[in-house]
């Protein structure tokens, strides 16, 4: 199984992600993987202001996004239309739709996003998709939190926009009620979770 934690900066994901491998036997993945891919880190470092104006083409952004998951495409296939075994994501695709229709006001680039990641990149399409919904202002307090707490986490482009993360949620919202790409749980409990995951890779 392929089950995918989402949610905005701040929400709680790598917490929750946490929870869940104490309970099942799971390997973890996150995105964006900033220490194995050069796409990754080009997209951190437009989103901190050092790569010119690609930061402002919601485009490009979210085709390097594709292109780090495109590299573990080979470690996700393996876990496509399984139920022995499980790998939980920290984001996956849904996060750039997400985060592409809240950057542009425009509902068809979720619809880009798809066509880009799941048919072109031949990804596999998750068998659950979590939203974490932590309000906005909740998780917008623990992402300066976290910065304050730990100086090697600056906050980039798209963390310091409150805005912009008030659009995600409630596109990640439209993405829950459309089952966008797959099933959608919204929640923010392990507990909930684990009732959806066979009894087999549980602890």
């Amino acid at each position: 199984m392929i089950i995918c934690i989402e949610g905005i900066d701040g929400a709680g994901k790598n917490t929750l992600v946490q929870a869940l491998v104490q309970q099942v036997d799971a390997e973890v993945l996150a995105f964006p993987r900033y220490q194995d891919s050069i796409a990754a880190q080009l997209a951190a470092h437009a989103l901190h202001g050092e790569m010119g104006d690609m930061a402002d083409s919601p485009y490009a952004m979210a085709t390097l996004f594709a292109l780090d998951r495109h590299g573990a495409r080979s470690q996700l296939l393996p876990f496509a239309g399984t139920q022995d075994r499980l790998i939980v994501l920290d984001r996956y695709v849904a996060s750039n739709a997400a985060y592409s229709v809240a950057r542009t006001g425009n509902p068809d680039l979720a619809s880009w996003v798809y066509h880009l990641e799941f048919e072109q990149l031949g990804l596999p399409t998750p068998d659950l998709q979590i939203l974490l919904t932590t309000e906005p202002e909740v998780a917008a307090q623990r992402a300066q939190q976290r910065e304050i707490a730990d100086h090697t986490r600056n906050r980039d482009r798209y963390e310091r926009d409150y805005g912009l993360q008030k659009r995600t949620y409630q596109a990640y919202l439209e993405l829950v009620r459309q089952e966008w790409g797959s099933p959608w749980l919204a929640t923010t409990a392990a507990k909930d979770i684990l009732q959806r995951i066979p009894h087999g890779l549980l602890r």
